[in-house]
């Protein structure tokens, strides 16, 4: 790994990254490991002060372990059951989920993007607090970044991933089409006056379970509260106590004596989708580029993913090794999923409703759901392990993320720490060939795979599979540009 130059002086960077949530910094990350100068931009000076728990989801964790990365946050975290995503319907783990980390890890949101702000630094990555974009210009050589303190960088590639109030998507003037929000729920952490006992037995009086509506205890008296807002307002104005205790007494009759606030939000239905992901030399990515409902718990996990599928593309770029519509394939591979993940989270939304129609189908999908295939591809559907790239024909596997595997020695992950290519080949026959400055060759006979060899990218899809050495070429060349001389 090189060091950094000095950017502080020079204000040479091959990438500026405006926001260091988990989106960001995974990004930077990703960049570092090919030696790409970077400066991350966050607008916050100091960690958020509330405390709120998010879920990472298998594919999510699959790829921290892909990095080596899933020890340290594992020590933060605790697993649930990979089961009862979908709309909040109860439904036990299904049998057969193919990964190591067939579990649901809920951690503090300000300690993965501590882990993750970490790790990225740790690797050379130039993160700067109290900063916000507010211009940019490009050209054919660069972007020019303006900031709130008034100064003017200069990077080869600038990055949004400053949320879904974007300000980078706004200069570039990409739309943001989709719906408003219809509805809106109250969201916090808090403690109870009342005895469990008696939040309990109010919470089952209420009779048919209200979907947007909960009080789970965490212990310590503290409790998760869920309820309906009175009405769309906006987001950016938080909630208070009064407004907790005004809608808990109209859904509930009672505001269970709630005080002491630990963090409290508001959030919406709203479903957007930028129109593009990338114009000229400027990239959107997470939040920037897709806002849903947080149902199923699936936004932190989508801006990650963007993170791991765009980092190496964008590096190969930056080194000149990139075949020519590489970097395009980061808005081909990753729009459409975001477009998924709108449409599940929107068909959850909807059935949280206490429309009666609603609930008929509720209850429909809860009975079908006792079916385990389709209890599995829901599952597979929010945990992101069931997305296939289209790669063009080929078998089923190929565009498919690539489980972990036991070889000779160790795992399949434990190999792909640097973020580079890999070959697994089972024939003992093929080669890197003039790849092989940036393709790593591993032969092992045993590994346990579906086809003769695999070539898998750096964020784990399989982006070939056979055992003709001249087939590989050709795909090595696809995705990793010309052969070396």
């Amino acid at each position: 790994m090189d060091s950094p130059r000095s950017p502080e002086s020079s204000n040479d960077f091959d990438v500026i990254i405006a926001g260091c949530g988990p989106t960001g910094a995974t990004l930077a990350a990703e960049l570092r490991l090919h030696q790409v100068r970077v400066l991350v931009l966050e607008k916050e000076s100091e960690p958020a002060s509330f405390v709120r728990i998010v879920g990472l989801h298998i594919r999510s964790l699959e790829l921290l372990a892909m990095r080596g990365l899933l020890d340290r946050v594992l020590q933060h975290g605790r697993r649930r059951p990979a089961g009862a995503y979908f709309a909040g319907i109860a439904a036990p783990a299904p049998t057969g989920l193919d990964s190591a980390h067939a579990y649901l890890l809920g951690i503090r949101q300000p300690d993965i993007v501590r882990l993750l702000e970490e790790h990225a630094a740790e690797l050379g990555a130039l993160v700067r607090h109290g900063r916000t974009v507010t211009g940019l210009e490009q050209d054919d050589e660069g972007v020019t970044v303006e900031l709130s303190t008034g100064e003017r960088l200069r990077s080869r590639y600038l990055v949004g991933c400053d949320g879904g109030r974007s300000t980078v998507r706004k200069l570039l003037g990409v739309g943001f089409p989709g719906e408003p929000s219809r509805t809106e729920s109250l969201m916090g952490e808090m403690e109870v006056g009342v005895p469990p006992e008696e939040v309990a037995a109010t919470v089952a009086g209420l009779g048919e379970p209200h979907h947007r509506f909960w009080l789970r205890p965490f212990g310590a008296g503290i409790y998760s509260v869920l309820v309906p807002a009175a009405g769309v307002r906006d987001r950016s104005e938080p909630p208070t106590l009064d407004d907790f205790k005004e809608r808990l007494r109209a859904v509930a009759g009672t505001d269970f004596g709630v005080h002491s606030p630990r963090w409290m939000s508001r959030f919406g239905d709203a479903t957007r989708l930028a129109e593009q992901y990338r114009a000229g030399r400027v990239l959107l990515a997470g939040d920037a580029a897709h806002i849903h409902p947080p149902t199923g718990g699936q936004g932190l996990n989508l801006g990650i993913q963007d993170a791991f599928n765009l980092g190496w593309k964008l590096a190969a770029q930056i080194r000149g090794r990139a075949p020519e519509t590489l970097l395009d394939t980061y808005q081909a591979e990753r729009r459409p999923v975001a477009a998924d993940v709108l449409d599940n989270t929107r068909a959850q939304m909807g059935l949280m409703s206490a429309d009666p129609d609603a609930r008929a189908v509720r209850r429909l999908l809860t009975e079908l759901m006792g079916i385990d295939e389709v209890n599995r591809r829901l599952t597979e559907k929010i945990s992101a392990i069931g997305i296939r790239y289209d790669f063009g024909e080929g078998p089923d596997l190929l565009g498919r993320r690539q489980p972990d595997i036991p070889l000779k020695q160790g795992h399949l992950y434990d190999i792909l720490h640097r973020g580079r290519p890999l070959i697994l080949d089972r024939t003992e026959r093929l080669s890197a060939g003039a790849w092989s400055d940036r393709v790593d060759h591993r032969p092992d006979p045993t590994a346990p795979l579906a086809a003769p060899g695999v070539l898998l990218r750096p964020d784990g899809h399989i982006a070939w599979l056979g055992d003709d050495q001249q087939d590989l070429n050709t795909h090595l060349a696809r995705w990793f540009g010309a052969p070396a001389l």
